[in-house]
């Protein structure tokens, strides 16, 4: 082009932007100002978008010093893109600053307030804006919700839930997922409860957080209840919702279930062949999810960190430990995954399991990085599953550096103690633990409880 105008320029930053190339966007900038021409509001706000969350978006204030410097109106675009990247930048400072300079503030402006208050675990300043803002939508209560959420004060988040006057299915879906997030299944389910009491019908989303409080919390009946919702609400089954219900029906240990929705699939993700793959494992099914894993290779689909793990998992429990050697060796040289703590983890429980002690030894000291109590712990267990006196201290003395008074190193360790007879050590350990006072973890067992009852019963 022989000659070049500011719509021309933005054009090209524009596309550079869609194709999530922030230094290919910046050079064009660079190049746009050395031509003459002056940025308009829209150039800043594309550029700036375009460089949030890469190594570019340290240039954020350079942007808002330009921005001030041409007297650009900060409107809703620039001050909303300026606002963003101080929130990425941690800069509560420079976040409010900029909201000062915007001369118009629509209800968007200040929803970005708020959430980059919210983003910065701000919740304090993020409830005094709230409460001054002229007007609300319903982006700005799901924004508050959403924000006590993620900075762990559900008693908050209900809270403004509850002064919602006009609930729709995304604000009923934002406090659920919180629930479930937080590990409070039980309020999630009961809250599901509410929102079908209320006449308001339950999306995909809805659903996915529900089953997976059902999966979390192993509550088989709520899980088949929420199912037979599914189907007598017509919701048309999609992946993600069919996947959820693999996984939940495959962790409240109805494995045929899980394999009856699988088959059923039209179409599979690798989220939905993880779900099967480790819900096999699980159940101690390591051939079959070994013959399901190579059956999700021939369809096309490349392995992920978690379909390694579900897959030595497999190996683990079926006691397949050649199996779990050329699964780890291949991880990496034939699947291109590199192996972290949680592989490591698993190959040295196969290992501990089948007794091949040295080897579980060999594997930790050659890692890449520092084992962690995970790894620790299932050395420890292996030890006093085969009474290994020399390794068992070894790592109980790996752990003991992570984490003091660990009852499972007393624990195990006066195990091997009594049974290669250590009277005297044995004694000692035992006065240690008095001194100490470490108590002794106690055992226990899940049951499903009563109050699912009466959520199955509140369902129907």
């Amino acid at each position: 082009m022989p000659h070049k105008d500011t719509v021309s320029w933005n054009t090209m930053l524009s596309g550079m932007n869609k194709t999530k190339n922030p230094l290919a966007v910046h050079q064009c900038f660079l190049e746009m100002q050395r031509s003459g021409l002056r940025p308009t509001e829209y150039t800043i706000s594309t550029v700036v978008t375009a460089v949030l969350g890469s190594v570019f978006d340290v240039l954020v204030s350079q942007f808002h010093a330009l921005s001030v410097c041409l007297g650009l109106n900060l409107g809703t675009f620039v001050g909303s893109a300026l606002m963003k990247g101080y929130t990425i930048l941690k800069d509560r400072g420079g976040l409010r600053r900029v909201f000062d300079e915007i001369l118009v503030k629509n209800v968007a402006s200040w929803n970005v307030l708020v959430s980059g208050y919210m983003d910065l675990g701000c919740t304090s300043y993020a409830h005094r804006v709230f409460d001054a803002m002229p007007e609300k939508d319903d982006v700005t209560w799901t924004i508050m919700v959403n924000g006590y959420i993620l900075n762990k004060e559900m008693s908050r988040a209900r809270s403004v839930f509850n002064d919602i006057s006009e609930k729709n299915v995304v604000s009923w879906t934002v406090m659920i997922s919180g629930y479930v997030q937080n590990g409070k299944f039980l309020a999630g389910l009961k809250l599901f409860q509410l929102m079908i009491e209320s006449g308001t019908t339950p999306n995909h989303f809805t659903f996915s957080c529900v089953l997976d409080a059902c999966a979390r919390s192993a509550s088989l009946l709520v899980g088949k209840q929420v199912h037979g919702n599914l189907v007598n609400l017509v919701v048309p089954s999609d992946v993600i919702l069919s996947t959820s219900l693999v996984d939940m029906y495959a962790k409240c240990g109805d494995i045929n279930a899980a394999f009856c929705i699988f088959e059923s699939m039209p179409m599979k993700n690798l989220v939905s062949w993880n779900s099967i793959i480790g819900g096999c494992a699980r159940h101690g099914l390591g051939t079959i999810a070994l013959d399901i894993f190579k059956e999700m290779i021939k369809s096309g689909l490349r392995p992920d960190k978690v379909t390694i793990v579900n897959v030595l998992s497999a190996c683990d429990h079926a006691g397949l430990v050649k199996e779990g050697e050329r699964q780890f060796t291949a991880m990496k040289t034939k699947y291109g995954v590199l192996p972290e703590k949680e592989h490591y983890a698993c190959m040295v429980d196969l290992y501990g399991r089948a007794g091949k002690l040295e080897k579980a030894e060999k594997l930790i000291r050659g890692m890449p990085f520092k084992p962690d109590a995970v790894i620790w712990g299932a050395l420890l267990g292996a030890c006093g599953l085969h009474s290994c006196l020399e390794l068992g201290q070894l790592a109980a003395e790996g752990i003991s550096k992570l984490k003091n008074d660990h009852p499972a190193i007393y624990s195990v360790l006066s195990r091997i103690y009594g049974e290669t007879g250590a009277w005297s050590t044995l004694t000692k350990l035992k006065d240690m633990m008095r001194k100490n006072r470490v108590k002794k973890q106690k055992a226990g067992s899940w049951v499903e409880d009563s109050s699912s009852e009466k959520l199955i019963k509140s369902f129907v």
